[in-house]
């Protein structure tokens, strides 16, 4: 279990702005890296009105159970590791695991009873180091759709603000409002009902 602060700017690209700086940061197919988020939440939404999410993600064959919670810039990340047997539990069962993830949320008054799972997004994911920070190429599928993102991960918030703008403008690529995976994912659960 770790807790840690997690600062990133993030921006929708569309595909030829994706190829684009996939080909100019020299990212080969084969650097991607599969990866699912299987989101949870109440039935009345406790953790998305509390601008919060809950997951699940599989890399590989190791799961990680991921509680975010709002913080004044960036967002808090308590992270528990989970074997493939828990996780399992939890997506068919609903047994949640013991640990500072069902701790953190009992505190904020959501039962973990109550936690249905919602759904799946798979994101393929390039990462690489750029000027002191981590820069994210992920293509993510969920429902019918597809989308393409650029993330930058960073500990400071002003200066990685800077770099990331600094970068859209050199590739003359729009500034975005982007939401987050959860946000994205479950607008387009909606649609789907």
């Amino acid at each position: 279990m770790s807790q840690e602060i997690e600062i990133e700017f993030k921006n929708l690209l569309t595909e030829e702005e994706f190829l684009k700086l996939t080909r100019h940061f020299m990212i080969k197919d084969t650097e991607f890296e599969s990866q699912v988020n299987h989101y949870f939440d109440t039935p009345d939404f406790q953790l998305k009105n509390l601008q919060s999410a809950l997951r699940i993600r599989r890399k590989k064959n190791s799961f990680t159970l991921t509680l975010k919670t709002p913080l004044e810039e960036g967002l808090l990340e308590t992270n528990q590791g989970l074997s493939a047997q828990e996780a399992d539990d939890l997506l068919k069962q609903g047994d949640f695991p013991d640990g500072e993830v069902k701790e953190s949320l009992q505190n904020a008054g959501i039962s973990t009873t109550s936690l249905l799972h919602f759904g799946s997004l798979t994101t393929k994911r390039a990462e690489m180091e750029f000027r002191g920070g981590s820069l994210v190429f992920d293509e993510s599928s969920y429902f019918n759709k597809v989308d393409y993102e650029l993330e930058y991960e960073v500990k400071d918030f002003k200066l990685g603000e800077k770099i990331f703008f600094d970068l859209l403008k050199a590739h003359e690529i729009p500034h975005r409002e982007t939401e987050n995976k959860i946000k994205r994912f479950y607008r387009e659960k909606v649609r789907h009902q």
